[in-house]
């Protein structure tokens, strides 16, 4: 809940945010690189608001129907404040979906891992590319944004595990 409470308070010190537009914003833009999927938004809203980290009010713009909209308190300020100077020095482990496949590669054939890996190694390179067009496109229309900065961070990702793939291909 850490993560997705840092998630959720950063959103709100932006400003003031109703429940959809959290969730579009987590859907459209922090999902590629959290991997966060709230299925619901409001249940952990309402957790932060029990905890006093949040407050909602209601809010009526014209003939639309009035919607709940969220907004930091003080000690949500200060929470999100703790949690981002401990994020920094935070250690998980990413998790990659080959380490499984390397873990059982003893089972598979080697000619099929072998095509198999070269079908990953394609994947990479086209998701390189991709990642790398689009930091280089943040930087020009934001220059100011972390995004490119968490995408420079992820083309790192890729770059090492295209170079590990490549190395493990020779070995077959």
């Amino acid at each position: 809940m850490k993560e997705q409470e840092l998630i959720l308070l950063g959103l709100l010190k932006e400003k003031p945010k109703h429940g959809y537009e959290i969730k579009k914003e987590i859907r459209n833009i922090l999902y590629l690189f959290t991997g966060l999927d709230l299925q619901s938004i409001y249940y952990p809203l309402r957790i932060l608001e029990k905890k006093g980290l949040i407050q909602k009010s209601v809010s009526r713009c014209g003939k639309r129907p009035a919607r709940f909209v969220y907004a930091l308190t003080p000690k949500g300020e200060s929470r999100f404040h703790e949690l981002i100077n401990r994020s920094f020095l935070s250690f998980k482990r990413p998790q990659f979906s080959l380490d499984v496949s390397l873990y059982f590669l003893r089972y598979v054939k080697p000619a099929l891992a072998k095509r198999k890996l070269r079908a990953r190694q394609l994947i990479l390179k086209k998701l390189y590319g991709e990642l790398k067009e689009t930091a280089e496109s943040l930087k020009k229309k934001n220059p100011e944004s972390s995004l490119p900065r968490i995408l420079e961070h992820n083309l790192e990702m890729v770059g090492a595990e295209s170079c590990f793939v490549s190395q493990l291909i020779k070995t077959f």
